[in-house]
């Protein structure tokens, strides 16, 4: 006889489903801390953009991040509420992320240090965190 008998066709097909069942919260958890580290990364290279446009004065005012629940933005301005926002760069958060401590940072022009020292908490769906520091100098530490 050709062919297949049902049996053995069940038996790939549980097989398959065996194997998705174990890999795919596995995925699901490197897929939540790639999250975290890109996460973290996004706002630590925004944080330096934002220093280096403030020490260089690109068009003469402050330069800040704020970190809100879905986004990470660059600004131009005093503020995040007082910000100029033609000169927004948004960069999106994922969603299994949530932020929390300091989530907006200001630098000074000329000087680039901030106008407040904090750190900027980031938590994973899996309860898993990583932290963005400022320090009075303007060192961005992760």
């Amino acid at each position: 006889m050709r062919g297949f008998m049902l049996l053995e066709v069940l038996l790939s097909v549980v097989l398959i489903a065996v194997l998705a069942v174990i890999t795919i919260p596995i995925y699901q958890s490197f897929q939540v801390k790639n999250d975290l580290e890109l996460a973290v990364n996004t706002v630590s290279q925004t944080l330096r953009r934002a220093q280096i446009f403030a020490e260089s004065v690109a068009s003469d005012t402050a330069w800040g991040v704020f970190v809100g629940s879905s986004s990470i933005t660059l600004f131009r301005g005093p503020s995040f509420s007082s910000r100029v926002t033609s000169s927004d760069e948004v960069f999106d958060l994922p969603s299994t992320i949530s932020p929390g401590g300091l989530r907006e940072f200001i630098f000074l022009k000329f000087s680039g240090e901030p106008q407040a020292t904090g750190t900027l908490t980031l938590t994973s769906s899996a309860n898993e965190t990583k932290s963005v520091s400022v320090n009075s100098k303007g060192v961005v530490t992760y």
